[in-house]
């Protein structure tokens, strides 16, 4: 069956090191969609720091942002779709007080920590988080994702919160979403209005926040940066992120199975 649609993930997948895209893999997406094929950006990111990078490939596809709990126009950047998180503030402070937290709203972000990490990755957008001391009275509304930065695998803490909400452990911590909420549920309610059949969607990524859309998609791939459960949850392991592998799968793989 011939791809109809491809997610690609950006960081680990789309993007290297330095945080730009290659000339090859601008090329490779280009060529997909000269073949008719809708690409779309399926990221943790927030909008501000994903929309430069869609205008670069010159995408008109809508944006799957932070982790399937927003989704954007391309034209004008307008939220099309949102799913909130809603957790007891005081025990979210009493249990990560310790670690930086990022909190990431409809309308910017705010965390304790302003670190370079996260300020390297806030550039491209031109917006600065809002430093807040305590979470507990930290006045926000309509948060999307929080990111708990613990700088360790911390499994028995992200535990606390899945009775209310969909977790993903990273290496470094873990996010908080609203139930039922991934890149996969999200890309589910676009190709439904493209009438594009999961079978038709192949789906790009390296992190755990990709394992649900790598294996409910037609074809699922993972960069062969990615840790083992995504590489397990993968139909087939693309190159690594900083030799093109991205740019090397489309033209080895979707670029002619498109053609036959």
């Amino acid at each position: 069956m011939k791809i109809k649609a491809l997610f690609i993930d950006m960081d680990g997948t789309l993007l290297n090191r330095s945080h730009t895209i290659s000339n090859r893999n601008v090329k490779a997406i280009d060529q997909l969609m000269n073949q008719g094929v809708h690409v779309f950006l399926a990221t943790g990111r927030h909008y501000e720091i994903t929309a430069p990078y869609h205008r670069e490939l010159g995408l008109q596809t809508p944006m799957i942002c932070l982790n399937g709990a927003a989704i954007y126009e391309a034209e004008n950047g307008k939220m099309i779709e949102m799913h909130p998180v809603h957790l007891n503030k005081k025990r979210l402070h009493d249990a990560t007080e310790p670690y930086n937290v990022i909190i990431h709203t409809a309308n910017g972000f705010y965390c304790k920590n302003a670190s370079e990490d996260i300020l390297e990755r806030l550039k491209i957008g031109k917006r600065q988080p809002q430093l807040i001391d305590n979470l507990n009275q930290a006045n926000v509304q309509d948060v999307l994702k929080y990111s708990v930065r613990t700088g360790k695998p911390s499994p028995e803490l992200s535990a606390l919160f899945k009775k209310e909400a969909k977790v993903i452990n990273w290496n470094d911590g873990f996010e908080i979403v609203a139930p039922k909420v991934s890149k996969w549920s999200a890309i589910q309610s676009i190709i439904k209005k493209y009438r594009i059949h999961p079978h038709e969607v192949a789906a790009i990524g390296d992190g755990p926040n990709d394992i649900e859309m790598l294996q409910h998609a037609g074809v699922g791939i993972a960069m062969k940066n990615a840790g083992e459960k995504v590489k397990f949850a993968a139909d087939m392991i693309a190159g690594h992120h900083e030799n093109d592998g991205l740019a090397e799968f489309i033209e080895h793989y979707l670029l002619r199975a498109n053609a036959i």
